[in-house]
Formats: structure tokens, sequence, C-alpha cells
């Protein structure tokens, strides 16, 4: 039986050797070597016959997440870039041993026409798309400042983290049933950018409004849209596109950097097919569910109060309403028999009883759901 083991020991720590690769970048010269969960990541049958599209699924986290899918079930479709065919077929390998169809593409997603025809190719090939990862990114440390970035890097960065996230979501949207998922890799970045990573940082910013604009708008569609927002992860992109790795990751909270291998279990919990369960209870009203009615204590035999009119609703009736659903006022217990007191007009509903349009409604109620995890932080935007 495994022992729990305390996570800042469970992997490398710095000072690392310090080592410098042309981009790319490449796994087999990084010093450690990055864990993908080759000897960790055990499936469950949770994404059984689930077909997946997965950008930049060479190396990084991107390979962590192909042999993730490919241990829950899925085939596998992933793009890399031309200079990085030897570490496509290191993916490949690892998502046939896991039994399952890889389909590597390469593919430089910044532009238009190429996202389409990598769409074709997987529509050609597996007839759907279930799941699609928005991870490959471009990223490239300028530690003189903003007058450093050129704008040929700065529209590279763009055209890479953001263009083609949106390219890939729009062309393959036909093509993703009911239950599917979409993806996207942001940053801690989108939240406390470094400087010398400003564009990239634009972009991880970027990612997140993305993210939660696509949720609230596919919801209706039953396709759920999330994002991970990994800290620093030991990837070959890091000695390609930074000065120093020495110290790498040792800001983070446990003192090292995440591994690739750390990325890939929530990304492969969101798309899993779930049981049907029953709705939880909520003191918000639901579109097309009526209000209760307000509960009032009734006086005790032979105390007939005078009352001038209705009593108001309690505190506590409040009402969230859609286009198709008017929340009724509250009605009230009549007096017991007695004298007829004088009776005014229905008083107003309370202060608070106030219209919520339907996507206001399921975003404040389910569509945002942050959890803090070592290394990350993952914000979850799914749809009811």
């Amino acid at each position: 039986m495994n022992q729990p083991q305390h996570p800042a020991h469970q992997h490398p720590r710095p000072d690392f050797p310090s080592q410098d690769q042309p981009h790319p970048g490449w796994t087999g010269p990084m010093d450690p070597p990055p864990d993908h969960g080759e000897d960790s990541y055990r499936g469950s049958g949770r994404l059984e016959g689930r077909k997946a599209v997965i950008t930049g699924g060479d190396s990084g986290i991107g390979r962590a997440v192909c042999l993730a899918f490919a241990r829950e079930g899925a085939d596998v479709l992933f793009t890399h870039l031309d200079e990085e065919r030897d570490e496509a077929r290191e993916t490949v390998r690892w998502v046939e041993d896991a039994g399952r169809q890889a389909v590597p593409v390469s593919c430089d997603i910044r532009e238009e026409a190429n996202c389409r025809d990598l769409v074709d190719r997987a529509v050609a090939e597996f007839g759907r798309i279930d799941v699609l990862v928005n991870n490959a990114a471009f990223q490239m440390s300028q530690p003189e400042g903003i007058e450093a970035i050129s704008t040929e890097q700065f529209d590279r960065v763009l055209r890479t983290n953001l263009y083609g996230m949106f390219w890939l979501s729009k062309f393959a949207l036909p093509h993703i049933p009911a239950g599917g998922s979409i993806i996207n890799s942001a940053s801690v970045q989108a939240y406390k950018p470094s400087p010398h990573l400003l564009d990239y940082a634009t972009t991880k910013g970027a990612i997140v409004t993305f993210t939660q604009g696509l949720a609230q708008m596919l919801a209706d569609r039953g396709i759920r849209v999330n994002a991970v927002a990994p800290g620093p992860v030991w990837t070959p992109l890091i000695p390609a596109t930074l000065p120093d790795t020495v110290e790498f990751g040792k800001q983070a909270p446990l003192g090292r950097p995440a591994q690739p291998a750390e990325m890939a279990p929530p990304m492969s919990s969101w798309p899993r097919r779930r049981r049907p369960s029953s709705p939880r209870r909520s003191s918000t009203p639901r579109a097309g569910r009526r209000c209760r009615r307000g509960g009032h204590a009734t006086p005790r035999p032979g105390r007939t109060p005078h009352r001038t009119a209705d009593p108001p609703p309690p505190a506590h009736h409040t009402a969230t309403t859609t286009a198709e659903h008017q929340c009724r006022r509250s009605r009230h217990t009549p007096p017991r028999p007695g004298p007829t007191p004088p009776h005014t007009a229905d008083p107003p509903p309370p202060a608070h009883h106030t219209a919520t349009t339907t996507a206001e409604h399921r975003c404040e109620t389910h569509l945002y759901r942050t959890a803090q995890v070592p290394h990350r932080s993952i914000r979850v935007l799914a749809a009811p």
C-alpha cells in the first residue's frame, strides 16, 4: 500500500543544473528529466471510447495529458511542430502502449487554414470530437522590458496562444456533442504577471476571460468549458525560453516546480462520463420551479390580532427568475374566523425580490468554482 508523501519532496527541487536550449526545446537533455506520469498515472476508464484533440502534445503538459487520456480510454489526435517529430514519436509510443489510437499531426496553429484542416483531420479519423484541449503556447522572456518585445514576437505569442485557441474552438464546436468538453491552458501569469513575460501573461489573462464567456455561451448546449492555470511547471519550454533555470520554481509554495504529470489529473477528470444524480437543494428557486409559500405562525386560539393588511413575506423569501419563469408573490395564511379586519392593498414585494437573467443565474450558481491546488490554481467553469 502506498504511503502518503509530503508533496514538497515528491519531485526534484532546485537548485538545478544550468541549462539552455534553442526553441522549442526537447525533453531528452533536461536535467532532471520531467515526469509525464509514465510510471505513476493509473487510469480507471473515465474516458472510455472518447475522442480527444490536444494541441502541443509532443512534450511537457501536452504529453502528460495525452498519456492520461489514453490510460483513461480515449483515442488521441495531437499536434506538434515539424522540429518536434522525435518528441511526437515518444508520445505516440506511450499512447499506443495504453492500447489507444494516437494520431500525430504537424500543425502550426498560428494559421487559420491549418486549424480548419486539423479539425477536418480529427473528424475524418474519429467521426467526432468529444474533448478539445487547447494547450499549445509560446513564450519568450524579455528581461529588458517592453522595449525589447518586438512586433514579431508579440504577434507570434498572440497568434499561438489566442488565435489558435479561438479558431480551433470555433471549428471544432459543430463536431462536439452534448456532454463534450473544451479545456484551455491558462497560467498563474493571468493573475500574477511576471514583467519579463508581459506579452505571454497578457494572453493568459485573455484565455481566462475567453473560458468564462464561452462556458456561459455553451451551457445550454451541454458542453463544458474549463481552464487550468498552472504555476511554474518543468517542461522543455523553460530551458528554451528563460535565461536562468537554476532556481526555477523555488518561489512556489512547495519550493519546487510542478511536473507535467501533476497537471494531467484535473484535465482528465473534467470530461468524464457522469452518472445522473438528484439535484441538490438550494435556497434559490431554480428555473421553472415555483417559489415556496411564505410560512407564518398562526395565532393561538382566543388571540385574534388586529390586522390591517396581509403580513409581508419572511425575510428569507427571495426569488431568482428567468425569461420563462416569474416567481409568484408569497401567499399568506388567512386569519382565523372572527371579526373581519379592515383590509388595505396587498403590500409590495420586498426590496430584494429582483429578477436575474438565465445567463447570470447560471453564472452565479453553477459556472464559477475555484480550487487551489499546489503549484496551480484551477478555475472550473462548467455547465450545470
